[in-house]
Parts: structure tokens; C-alpha cells; sequence
């Protein structure tokens, strides 16, 4: 079965306003796991991969992730199997993929554990939409819209205003205000935000996120981010 899974036209997504979350997507069809791993990056999101039940199980225990897309038919452990044996240890938001109308399955997917349920074909602009939606519910936020002082945060349109007015930020700036915002009064390491800004696929490790967010203070404000030494930073 082929999906259509690719990008919207050119111009139709603000490049520089996408969120970078990471993303775990367990799919064993070669051609769909590909294809929907590289939408994704497309809208700015990072993404791991798995094409196997196991392999997806040790990658959702061992690394945390944003949210899981999580196809049902699987080899050597199925989605509902996986599901179940990652709640026993987290909590991560997980949209479920599956072929299968049923409304049983529906049912037993959202009681095994899933925030939400796609059933294929799906179209991409729904899939993204419902990602967005189970992230901020799993943070609390169940609004779009993040007030942080003068500054607004829309995580539907990916857009930031200060005052009224529309302030750009790059793809990774705003990718480390909106996980801040979306972890309000938490103090995130260096280290978790590098998780979340990067894929398997990357190898870049720096100073980048400390520069991010001198930028980010710059655009929007010296105490819009707030510093703890030694441990990382914060949205108040």
C-alpha cells in the first residue's frame, strides 16, 4: 500500500518557523518508512527510525523522544506488544498507524496506551497535526497559543510575536523556545536539548545551543530564557 506522504508545494510552510522535536517512527515497509522519515525532516522534525517491533522497543527505552509513530503490523514484536512494554517504563506520546478500520483496534490501541490513532492512508498535513496535538497535551498545553510575558508563541503556525510583532526566528531557534516553553518552569540541560535537535543521522556536537540562545535573547528579550549554571536553562 503507498501512502502519500509528501511535502505540501513550495511555500506553503515557513522553512525558518518549523519546530525541530524529535521523532521515533517504527515502520517495517521500506519504502513508507523512507518516505514518511524524510517528510518529516522536510517539516523540521528529527527523526530516528525503526523498520522492526525490537528495535523500536530499545530505541523508545533507551532514548527520549517527542513523540513515536508507530505502525501495528510489525516484525518480532507488533505495535500493540511494543506499546505495551513501553508504558511500563515511559510515557512518551505515540500515534498509532495501522491499516486495519476496525474500530476494535482502534480501541485497543488507544487502551494499550496510544494518545491518538491514524488510520492508513493517511494524508500529511492530518499526521503533523495530530503529532503537534499529542506533544502539547503530553506537556500540558493543550492551546496552541504559549504566553511567555510580551512574547506569544504559536506552536500551530510555528510563529513568535514580542509585543504584537512578528519576530523571525531560524528553525533552530525556535525548536529550543517552543521545548522550553513546552517545559515551562523546568530546567533543561545543554544535553536535552542537543537530543531533541539532532537525529541519528547528525554528528555535529558544539556550542551551537548556547548560541542559539544568545540569539534567541537578542531577538525577544535578555530574560525571555533564564541561565542555571552548571544545569542548563529555563522558561519561567
Amino acid at each position: 500500500m503507498l501512502i502519500d506522504v509528501s511535502p505540501p508545494p513550495a511555500g506553503a510552510r515557513n522553512p525558518a518557523a518549523t519546530a525541530l522535536m524529535r521523532i521515533l517512527v517504527v515502520e517495517d515497509e521500506p519504502r513508507l518508512l523512507r518516505s514518511l522519515a524524510k517528510a518529516l525532516r522536510e517539516a523540521g522534525y528529527a527523526v530516528d527510525t525503526a523498520d522492526a517491533g525490537d528495535e523500536g522497543l530499545h530505541k523508545a527505552t533507551t532514548y527520549d523522544y517527542d513523540a513515536v509513530v508507530l505502525d501495528v503490523m510489525l516484525p518480532n514484536l507488533d505495535g500493540w506488544q511494543l506499546l505495551e512494554k513501553l508504558r511500563e517504563e515511559k510515557q512518551t506520546p505515540v500515534l498509532m498507524l495501522t491499516a486495519r478500520d476496525a474500530s476494535r483496534d482502534r480501541v485497543r490501541g488507544l487502551d494499550t496506551g496510544a494518545d491518538d490513532y491514524l488510520t492508513k492512508p493517511f494524508d500529511l498535513d492530518e499526521l503533523l497535526a495530530r503529532l503537534r496535538a499529542i506533544i502539547r497535551r503530553s506537556a500540558g498545553q493543550a492551546k496552541s497559543a504559549i504566553q511567555l510575558g510580551n512574547v506569544t508563541l504559536d506552536t500551530r503556525a510555528r510563529s513568535v510575536t514580542r509585543d504584537g510583532e512578528a519576530v523571525t526566528l531560524t528553525a533552530r531557534e525556535y525548536a529550543i523556545l517552543e521545548y522550553l516553553a513546552l517545559h515551562r518552569g523546568e530546567v533543561v540541560s545543554r544535553t536535552t536539548l542537543y537530543e531533541h535537535l539532532f537525529d541519528e543521522t547528525d554528528d555535529t556536537l558544539s556550542n551551537l545551543v548556547d548560541v542559539h540562545v544568545f540569539s534567541i535573547r537578542k531577538k525577544l528579550g535578555a530574560d525571555v530564557i533564564a541561565t542555571r549554571r552548571g544545569q542548563g536553562y529555563c522558561v519561567e
